[in-house]
């Protein structure tokens, strides 16, 4: 085995064992920023994985699309709309994470299974290089441009309502008098509030 070879391996190893563990760490951990990080984190990784694959411009479109700006926008989101509540108990938990666990071995064994009987092969073909960017430019703005202008749409929509009810949230209360307060309030004229007191005689 060349030291090319080995390398290559190990990199595997190391950018496969961030996404299994970062991906368990978002499914699992309770505090949902640290989730959103590792799950940048696993974005990551995997571009890492493209880039062992010779795919240099898909890797940098999945840093690009997921990492600056899906990952961001759902930081953005949680940022806007993260609010400290007390979680009521939910009746059937200890099922209901029996039930998803089972479902999630379930899949996990099937993926297993086929990995391992499926006849695997190695294919010879030469790298098209520079030209893969050109193909895939031209498969996205023809064959495949309705998927990617709704993907636009839905991540606009998505920063929209999260800055909608981040809104909403911050209009409910007056954060000087405490008093509730809604749109019409907004627009009133107010004290300014670096006019000089009169000073006690």
């Amino acid at each position: 085995m060349s030291i090319a070879n080995s390398t290559e391996i190990i990199c595997f190893v190391v950018l496969g064992t961030i996404v299994v563990l970062g991906s368990l760490g978002v499914v699992l951990l309770e505090n949902i920023v640290y989730s959103a990080f590792l799950l940048g984190g696993v974005f990551m990784a995997v571009a890492g994985l493209y880039l062992l694959l010779n795919a240099s411009f898909v890797a940098a479109a999945q840093v690009l699309v997921y990492v600056g700006a899906v990952n961001v926008l759902i930081l953005f989101a949680i940022m806007l709309v993260n609010k400290r509540e007390t979680l009521k108990p939910i009746k059937g938990l200890r099922f209901r994470k029996i039930l998803s666990g089972g479902i999630c071995a379930g899949l996990l064994a099937l993926l297993i299974r086929v990995d391992i009987t499926t006849p695997w092969s190695i294919t010879k073909s030469i790298s098209i290089g520079e030209q893969a960017t050109e193909r895939i430019g031209e498969h996205l703005f023809t064959d495949y441009l309705l998927p990617f202008e709704l993907a636009s749409v839905l991540l606009l929509m998505a920063m929209i309502g999260a800055i909608v009810l981040a809104r909403r949230d911050v209009l409910t209360t007056d954060i000087g008098t405490g008093d509730s307060v809604n749109q019409g309030l907004i627009e009133k004229s107010s004290t300014p509030l670096l006019i000089d007191k009169p000073s006690p005689d």
